[in-house]
């Protein structure tokens, strides 16, 4: 008995001896690190395993996906720095302009390492978890001291979902041992592939526009930290060797020098060590530092070092992968780079803190003081349709300062819907943003009209002015504007009080209102719509203006405590009348107000079509308007009876082998007996190719005569350019996000809610005529009207009299046509209503 308490005694000390200890994650986690990838579930209990082991290991959870993983962040530094970690990031701020008050002359520096924004990207995390382990082993006496003056902020993975679709995809697919060669499965992601998150967004062009859930709860933890470094970990081809910076032109012109210049540094410093192991890597070339919404340029443009890290692989490479050199890149070769690059950032910041720490103040000092640009405010006119408000919620997300005028004043200014300086007269409820701030930088580069190239060979779209995409009535001055603390405008409750009125009156003009419409539909509430303005009770409805009548709501007993419940959910300010008689325009019993019969959504989905698209569709049905989609596979679409929907929406993508002949004419035929065809950017061309429909590629045999000689012209020059000039000659095809004031009818449905010009993106050079016998709702007359952005030479001398949107009509259906991307990567907020008037309002007139 003694002697098994003793082996029990211990057996016990020996196992509490182990388990106190940091283990390295191959130790941890049963297996070497690279042999096989590694879940999200584990990755978090090796953080965990650290924090629990390490006094100078702080790990936080900042939130969740879509799909219920947890987000978390590991801070480590030395265990001084972190008794004072947050006295530490206050001073941070304070050294921002962001807080009042001086800093500490501390020359702590802040670096961020963010791994796994691009789920199928695999490797990053793995990295994360010997990252954290080099800076904690007990055996590295280099990296204890570089946290003596750094703080390490470690995200090992901003998207888990995405990773894990592609992981357990792997996990399913992929030979034992694996197979390196590139035809075997393994090495074919299926659709939509694991690089994006749960509804297929891509994580690394939403850090400005915040519509991700993973987004928008980092956004809160990284602007209450405001690091001095940050570097986003990729993947890039197989075939590539390891890219870091500095970056590729071109740069956008809010990048201070230092902030250009150190990127060198960082650089240097990697090289010394790719050089000595004998690594293949480039510099300069590719990725660029200008679209505001990347992983870099997010970070940059808030005064930080942004850098962007590429290893060779993706979800093409597994565990291991033959490269066309003969070759093998291995799992195991992609954590090795990547974790060198990281820790050599480590290194440099800690070498480089004292220097770090005084450019960053002298970047926020001149950001607040001595702002770059002509600019010094920006006033977005007070309006009833929500757009304001919206605006204010991705301001606050960003911590970008905005007020209103001290008072009522009248003053010049350059306004963006008429391209010219004009007289203004300012109210005290418009929206004043000074560029007296330390987020200066950045409210630049998101509100200028027009963005500076240096170089437009770039890496993604040209042109993303916030009063564009989000059609703003916006005018920036050169002066600086006194500015009070933000006035709400506030809607003036309806003093009218009717019992059981005759009809409720709602606006229709944003995005909450279809959010609003959709609520009360599936709450079963008969909803109609006027087709004309009518004034009623001393006030003007436009078109599409939503009216909620008793007659017809009859049986529904709680009739006016959900359309009030629903006004009260969504902040609707509603009017109930006591009569249907108007006083202009339409009376309620008119045929000219229309019943809005709730549409029954279907979407195609699968290989072909465009995720990112299908995703934005996805995303605004659930997360923004909470209204029923139906997803259809691909696979079986034939089998599908359309006649249960009563809306089709076909994403981008090409539909050559699911709507053949046969399928053509079955949708043509369900058009015709009532369905609705709401087609996107390369569906429509399944359309164009087909007599059967009004759209077209050309209008006319002389038409496609000169496209040809075009063609020929084109092909002629290329023959005559020099080898390494192709790559630049291919821009003149290009539109790359061109930003286009177009004409728009807004009488028609697909118009309700607008004034008379929309402003489009334009991404591509898909170009098609105007409809013969429909509804050119939205058009490009010519190519004067671009008014931001980059279009190669070819696609604007060739963008003259072309559609954007339009109807045919076809029996008792309709096809409705959507040459530009309304919803594009859901920050193109201005055509989200033009999306819902394609489905809720044409087709019930």
């Amino acid at each position: 008995m003694t002697r098994l308490s003793t082996a029990v005694v211990l057996f016990m000390l020996l196992f509490i001896n182990v388990n106190s200890q940091t283990k390295s994650p191959s130790a941890f986690l049963g297996y070497e690190l690279g042999e096989r990838f590694s879940q999200h579930h584990q990755v978090v209990s090796y953080f965990k395993h650290i924090a629990e082991n390490n006094t100078n290991v702080k790990l936080i959870s900042y939130g969740e996906t879509y799909e219920k993983r947890p987000l978390h962040l590991a801070f480590i530094s030395s265990e001084e720095n972190m008794r004072k970690l947050e006295e530490l990031r206050l001073d941070q701020l304070r050294s921002a302009r962001i807080l009042e008050g001086s800093p500490t002359q501390n020359k702590i520096a802040i670096v961020w390492l963010s791994y796994n924004v691009h789920g199928n990207e695999s490797v990053s995390t793995e990295v994360s978890m010997q990252t954290i382990f080099e800076l904690v082993d007990p055996e590295n006496k280099v990296s204890k001291e570089w946290l003596k003056n750094t703080i390490v902020i470690i995200d090992p993975c901003i998207n888990p979902d995405g990773r894990e679709r592609y992981v357990n995809w792997y996990m399913q697919k992929s030979n034992a041992p694996y197979n390196k060669n590139p035809d075997a499965i393994e090495h074919h992601e299926p659709w939509p592939g694991g690089r994006a998150n749960h509804y297929l967004f891509d994580l690394n062009r939403d850090w400005a526009w915040a519509t991700q859930t993973e987004t928008r709860q980092r956004l809160a933890v990284y602007n209450q930290w405001m690091p001095h470094i940050h570097v986003d970990f990729h993947e890039q081809g197989v075939n590539s060797p390891y890219y870091f910076a500095p970056a590729a032109k071109p740069y956008h012109e809010v990048m201070s020098q230092f902030q250009m210049d150190f990127q060198g540094v960082v650089g240097k410093n990697h090289a010394k060590y790719f050089d000595k192991k004998g690594w293949l890597y480039f510099t300069k070339e590719v990725f660029d530092l200008l679209y505001p919404s990347y992983g870099d340029t997010y970070p940059t443009f808030n005064g930080a070092i942004g850098m962007t890290y590429e290893q060779g692989g993706s979800g093409s490479a597994g565990l291991g992968v033959k490269t066309k050199e003969g070759g093998e890149l291995t799992l195991k070769d992609r954590i090795a780079h990547h974790l060198t690059t990281g820790l050599s950032t480590i290194e440099v910041a800690s070498v480089n803190a004292s220097k770090l720490n005084e450019e960053y103040r002298k970047y926020f000092d001149k950001a607040k003081d001595q702002p770059a640009g002509t600019v010094k405010t920006y006033v977005i006119k007070d309006n009833t349709d929500d757009k304001v408000e919206n605006l204010r919620n991705l301001l606050d997300l960003h911590d970008i300062q905005y007020g209103s005028p001290v008072s009522a004043m009248s003053l010049k200014g350059y306004s963006y819907q008429a391209d010219k300086v004009m007289k203004l007269n300012l109210k005290e409820n418009d929206l004043v943003i000074s560029m007296h701030q330390s987020k200066s930088n950045m409210i630049r580069a998101l509100f200028e009209p027009q963005t500076k190239l240096n170089d437009s060979l770039t890496y993604d779209i040209t042109a993303w002015s916030l009063p564009y995409a989000r059609g703003l009535e916006a005018y920036s001055f050169e002066s600086k504007i006194a500015m009070a603390p933000y006035q709400k405008t506030k809607v003036p409750k309806d003093s009218i009080q009717i019992e059981k009125p005759y009809a409720y009156i709602a606006k229709w003009n944003s995005v909450q209102d279809v959010a609003y419409v959709s609520y009360l539909l599936q709450k079963k509430v008969k909803v109609r719509f006027s087709t004309r303005d009518f004034s009623m009770n001393n006030k003007k409805f436009e078109p599409g203006s939503l009216i909620m009548t008793r007659a017809g709501n009859e049986e529904l007993k709680s009739f006016d405590s959900i359309v009030l419940s629903g006004a009260k959910k969504f902040d609707r300010q509603i009017l109930p009348v006591a009569t249907g008689l108007t006083s202009s325009g339409p009376d309620f019993g008119s045929n000219k107000v229309a019943f809005l019969k709730p549409p029954k959504v279907a979407i195609v989905s699968g290989p072909r079509i465009s995720s990112q698209n299908f995703g934005a569709i996805w995303h605004f049905f659930e997360q923004q308007i909470g209204y029923k989609l139906n997803v259809l596979d691909a696979s079986y679409f034939s089998r599908v009876d359309l006649h249960k929907y009563t809306v089709l929406i076909l994403p981008s993508g090409n539909y050559s082998s699911l709507l053949d002949k046969e399928q053509l004419e079955k949708l043509k035929n369900w058009v015709e007996n009532g369905g609705k065809i709401v087609a996107l950017g390369s569906a429509i061309s399944t359309f164009a190719g087909s007599k059967d429909f009004d759209i077209s590629n050309y209008e006319s045999k002389k038409m496609e005569e000169e496209a040809k000689k075009k063609r020929d012209s084109i092909k002629k020059q290329n023959q005559l350019i020099a080898y390494d000039n192709q790559e630049r000659n291919y821009l003149s095809n290009l539109s790359q996000g061109g930003v286009f004031k177009t004409t728009l009818d807004r009488t028609n449905p697909l118009g309700f809610g607008y004034k008379d010009h929309y402003y489009t993106l334009k991404n591509s050079g898909i170009r098609y005529p105007y409809l013969k016998n429909g509804f050119n709702v939205s058009v490009i007359e010519d190519k004067s009207s671009k008014v931001s952005g980059f279009v190669g030479k070819n696609v604007m001398d060739s963008v003259d009299d072309s559609l954007v949107y339009g109807i045919e009509e076809k029996g008792r259906g309709a096809l409705i046509y959507m040459v530009d991307d309304p919803l594009f990567r859901s920050f193109w907020e201005n055509g989200k209503l033009l999306f819902s008037n394609a489905i809720f309002m044409v087709g019930n007139d």
